[in-house]
């Protein structure tokens, strides 16, 4: 990955990039991420402004971004997988919504009651919950490696006088992820170990009931073995980039997250059988007469539901780019 110019970086974010390296040259691209997207003042996540929608400015669009119907559709699948006494009972925890963008805003629901956990704030849940996040865990720090002349080799990011690039960082042990003995010259990991710690740190709370993430990932052997280019990506003004390092704190940093690490970390923690499947395979099964009734409705015309109900959907669209992981963990 070339340098990026020193002008392409804002000033405050290289000083907080030299403070988290701790007067080393270089830092792990986890540390690089956590500064690009969360620093307080500067960070993408952070800053003021529109990101999510159609207007200008905004870089990418969520389900919940596009219309109320994935709201709905939540709230449906929620009281069918709990059950309607179970759902009245539990508060409904949106982890990671932005101010004025969650999921049920302005919609009708059973739950008890409704918050979300947004940037920065304490994580705290307790008794009967729901506990919902939408493009959240791929968000999270992760760490990259390659494998070059027989070793796995963990990749980082160096600052110089204000220019970035990539760089190998310098070995310091046993690698923190489990990586495979070989792998082909050049294959490169990005690993999402942060969202596998952040469900962790979810499900160590007190409470009982249902674990749904909607998100976009892949199992450990598709990372491990099929993906030779990794999986992080960057996104600004609606386009995918592969310069990581460009820009930090005005373009979003991604990768895909490991589904199995995180329904590991739910099992450890008494969560029943995690299951995964597709936005469209997880809607179809627990909205079926959701949709049924929304289809009746609108018989004979395309209106604004029927074609958010398409994209949400279909295979072309968010229906296979986007899975859901849920469990549940009795009282």
């Amino acid at each position: 990955m070339k340098a990026s110019p020193a002008p392409s970086a804002d000033p405050a974010i290289l000083e907080a990039l030299r403070v988290r390296a701790r007067g080393e040259p270089a830092l792990c691209f986890a540390d690089f991420m956590d500064v690009a997207l969360y620093e307080p003042a500067k960070g993408y996540y952070r800053r003021s402004g529109p990101r999510i929608g159609y207007g200008p400015g905004t870089d990418y669009l969520t389900a919940s971004a596009s219309s109320s119907l994935f709201g709905r559709l939540v709230v449906a699948a929620c009281a069918r997988l709990l059950g309607a006494s179970a759902a009245a009972a539990s508060e409904f925890v949106e982890i990671g919504a932005e101010r004025g963008c969650g999921v049920l805003r302005g919609i009708a629901h059973p739950f008890r009651s409704a918050r979300h956990v947004g940037i920065g704030e304490p994580l705290r849940i307790e008794g009967p919950s729901v506990v919902f996040s939408s493009e959240v865990f791929d968000a999270q720090p992760f760490r990259r490696f390659r494998f070059r002349a027989g070793r796995w080799r963990e990749l980082g990011v160096s600052i110089g006088d204000g220019a970035l690039a990539e760089v190998e960082l310098a070995a310091g042990g046993r690698a923190p992820a489990p990586l495979p003995d070989s792998a082909p010259e050049g294959y490169v990991i990005d690993a999402p170990l942060e969202a596998a710690a952040l469900a962790g740190r979810i499900a160590a709370q007190p409470w009982s009931g249902l674990f749904l993430a909607f998100d976009y990932g892949k199992s450990w052997e598709e990372i491990a073995f099929e993906t030779p280019a990794g999986t992080a990506r960057a996104y600004r003004n609606h386009a995918q980039r592969n310069d990581l390092l460009d820009r930090p704190g005005e373009q979003d940093l991604t990768c895909h997250v490991c589904w199995d690490w995180l329904a590991d970390a739910l099992r450890r923690l008494g969560f029943r059988d995690p299951r995964l499947e597709s936005q469209e395979a997880f809607f179809t099964r627990n909205c079926g007469e959701f949709i049924a009734a929304l289809a009746a409705a609108d018989a004979g015309r395309m209106s604004r539901d029927k074609l958010s109900l398409i994209q949400l959907l279909h295979p072309a669209h968010m229906g296979q780019k986007f899975q859901a992981l849920w469990a549940v963990r009795p009282a």
